[in-house]
């Protein structure tokens, strides 16, 4: 099977277990993305994730994480919930977050995926990535051809927005590489007019320090006084950049069934989520990625958003 059958196979795999886009790019040195990480590091726009700063050279060059890469397969899955589907408290958890955590799901899928993969073409080095391994994801994407970083800084598709899940696998084996596509942005600015805390401080860059996801999540300390007023009910992630994006009217519903979330969730009460008990807490957001923030974490946010 030649190069141009095997890469046919493999996105034709990729549609057939759900993934709403595949694109192929050749593994190698991120030469511009290393300037700019190097660039948002030194300007502390990480906020307390130091981990970003770690295994630089394996985020810029994935061939550092599995030296007989030749190809990166990049995947995306979609998370948008059907519209219908709206909770009745001021109290809001980003889309991501609505059902089982993501990292399992597609962990999954990549896995079945590589199976698929070696039963075609016989026994091939496979490395899947789901967002915890150290690559630049949204780098390798573009370069995929599945879309243009926003000016919010996610990935964005002409056809379907930006409510995905991206993921990849590593292959030993040369593909046909798809073509980076154009940025579709333009003039339009509504990301960063929409955002509370001004955390996209300028087109395609954010301060994650700014950032409510980050404050939600990853900031373990106090949340900053002068934030006071300004999380618009987000007690776990943010929305909002994404929401306000024209190209987000594209959007259709997911078709995952373990991304949809519990009944219990979005009928919740203002006064239930601030009374919210440990027990109940693990109950619900079993398996979910807002475990993620932990009890205490939650709570804190429900309390910052009441303040």
């Amino acid at each position: 099977m030649d190069k141009t059958a095997q890469t046919r196979l493999i996105k034709r795999l990729a549609g057939e277990l759900g993934f709403a886009g595949c694109g192929i790019s050749r593994a190698g040195f991120l030469e511009t993305e290393a300037s700019r990480l190097e660039l948002w590091l030194r300007r502390n726009m990480n906020g307390d994730m130091a981990y970003m700063a770690d295994n630089f050279d394996m985020r810029v060059d994935p061939r550092r994480l599995m030296p007989e890469a030749r190809s990166v397969v990049s995947l995306m899955y979609n998370y948008y919930p059907h519209p219908a589907l709206a909770p009745k408290s001021k109290f809001v958890i980003s889309k991501y977050a609505y059902g089982r955590d993501y990292h399992r799901v597609i962990s999954k899928k990549l896995n079945r995926l590589i199976d698929y993969i070696r039963e075609e073409l016989g026994e091939v080095n496979a490395r899947a990535c789901v967002d915890s391994a150290p690559v630049m994801e949204k780098a390798l994407a573009v370069r995929s051809g599945l879309g243009w970083i926003g000016k919010h800084t996610n990935l964005l598709t002409s056809r379907a927005g930006s409510f995905f899940f991206l993921s990849e696998i590593l292959l030993d084996i040369e593909l046909e590489y798809d073509r980076p596509t154009a940025d579709h942005c333009a003039e339009c600015r509504r990301c960063i007019d929409a955002c509370p805390t001004g955390a996209i401080v300028e087109p395609y860059v954010l301060d994650a320090a700014k950032c409510i996801s980050y404050l939600t999540i990853e900031l373990k300390e106090a949340i900053p006084k002068e934030l006071t007023g300004k999380y618009k009910g987000w007690i776990f992630g943010c929305d909002i950049c994404q929401d306000v994006c024209p190209f987000n009217r594209f959007s259709g519903p997911h078709r995952e069934s373990e991304f949809t979330p519990l009944a219990e969730i979005f009928a919740m009460t203002d006064d239930e989520w601030r009374t919210l008990t440990e027990e109940r807490y693990q109950k619900l957001f079993r398996g979910s990625a807002v475990k993620r923030a932990k009890y205490k974490g939650l709570m804190r946010n429900i309390r910052f958003v009441d303040s």
